[in-house]
């Protein structure tokens, strides 16, 4: 891959791999920091990548840098002796947006970052199981399952009130 090639490539994916990491981590300046990794890992491969792989190349290296951010901050949490505070129910009509983003934020890791890939970036299974070293089988049923779960969730009165 050519410098021009890279320059290319940060400007067409960058939205989309921000995008794609700030809907799991919830924080925008990691959400930065992982894309700013994940650009720096390809510059620093940026001979041994083919210009036409870039973008499952960008994809799997953040996610995986994302999985590794995530089990770093699991880690940091179960040393903490924190008490979660109670927060009181608010009973008051939610959006519809944040209620999608609860029932997202609620799926298992896995399940939250396939569903983000196919339904949110437009991603095959195919190239979703590349980013995330599954087989396709697998995409498909976890994609299945997160589905499930969205349905059972999204349809419980008191998520809306």
């Amino acid at each position: 891959m050519t410098v021009s090639e890279f320059n290319s490539c940060v400007d067409q994916y960058a939205d989309n791999l921000y995008r794609f990491i700030l809907k799991t981590v919830k924080d925008k300046d990691i959400a930065k920091d992982i894309v700013q990794d994940t650009y720096e890992k390809l510059w620093i491969k940026v001979s041994d990548v083919e210009s036409t792989n870039a973008k499952s190349y960008m994809f799997t290296t953040a996610y995986r840098t994302m999985i590794d951010f995530i089990r770093r901050e699991k880690k940091k949490e179960a040393w903490q002796d924190g008490f979660e505070s109670i927060q009181a129910e608010d009973h008051q009509y939610k959006g519809l947006k944040q209620i999608l983003n609860e029932a997202v934020d609620k799926l298992p890791e896995i399940q939250r970052s396939v569903v983000l890939l196919r339904d949110y970036e437009g991603y095959d299974y195919k190239e979703i199981g590349e980013i995330t070293g599954l087989t396709e089988s697998q995409v498909k049923v976890y994609i299945f399952r997160a589905r499930q779960t969205l349905k059972n969730y999204l349809v419980k009165l008191e998520v809306v009130i």
